[in-house]
């Protein structure tokens, strides 16, 4: 009898614990699993929607792969922090995000200031990816520097010099600065003064350096070669002579140029030869 007592009141203990365990714990377990199901949910319908979204806006637009990827990747992390906020709220913790949000605020303000100049990169690298103002193998200029374009990234672009050396530009500084692309279309004029001797004949100058650029075969006949006065010292008269060559990502245009002045050099050089000595 007393054996059976112990027993019910033991049963009776067990029921009272399983109760106050599921009193205590069973709250939680109901909020853990509304917040991981609201997280998931929104996380999904997030990554799933925004991506593609963004993805075909940028696409309409004109972006290419590598801006696309980037975007996906933003898009994502942004999916991910608005799945967080939206299953704090959704379980009843509207303090504990406000916190939260005061406390990102106050570090992207900080982190804004510390990396503004790099921030400034990134963005002017998605205006050089979308924009095009050059790209991998052009010859620019910018301030007193130029260079052939051998990376674009979107933090800086690398750029060969002419002595062959690299220079890594940041992007901010080729998007707040004027920027010449001489191959950005399919011909590019070239220009070079030619300074002669007051008793020369302009005539006779300009038929030869007209004549020697009809030889080199990479010079455009249309528009045709031009050879004009623009200076007139006390001893000498300056002439420019103007022609045009292809795209000059295919083109030598030093080649080209030195090859022309090399004939106009020797062409004046036997005619030199050729003239009668004075008696």
């Amino acid at each position: 009898m007393t054996g059976v007592g112990r027993g019910v009141s033991y049963d009776i203990v067990l029921q009272q614990g399983s109760g106050t365990l599921v009193d205590q714990y069973g709250g939680l377990v109901g909020t853990v699993a509304t917040f991981v199901v609201a997280f998931l949910a929104v996380y999904y319908v997030g990554r799933v929607v925004l991506v593609r979204v963004l993805d075909g806006v940028l696409e309409r637009r004109g972006f290419d792969e590598a801006v696309r990827s980037l975007g996906g990747k933003v898009m994502g992390g942004t999916a991910l922090v608005l799945a967080i906020a939206i299953a704090f709220t959704v379980v009843g913790y509207g303090s504990v995000l406000a916190a939260f949000a005061t406390l990102a605020g106050a570090l992207s303000l900080a982190v804004g200031f510390a990396l503004q100049d790099l921030i400034a990169n990134f963005v002017s690298g998605l205006f050089i990816l979308k924009d095009k103002p050059f790209t991998i193998g052009d010859q620019i200029e910018w301030g007193e520097m130029s260079g052939r374009v051998e990376d674009i990234d979107l933090r800086v672009t690398r750029v060969r010099s002419g002595n062959n050396e690299l220079v890594t530009v940041p992007n901010s500084e080729l998007t707040g600065n004027a920027v010449t692309n001489p191959a950005a279309y399919d011909r590019h004029q070239e220009r070079f003064t030619l300074d002669v001797d007051l008793d020369q004949s302009i005539d006779e100058v300009r038929d030869t350096i007209l004549a020697e650029a009809k030889r080199v075969g990479d010079i455009l006949t249309d528009p045709a070669p031009e050879v004009d006065v623009t200076e007139l010292g006390d001893e000498t008269v300056s002439l420019e002579t103007k022609y045009w060559i292809g795209d000059p990502r295919d083109a030598d245009a030093a080649g080209i140029r030195s090859s022309l002045i090399q004939a106009i050099k020797e062409q004046f050089e036997s005619r030199e030869r050729m003239r009668p000595a004075d008696d």
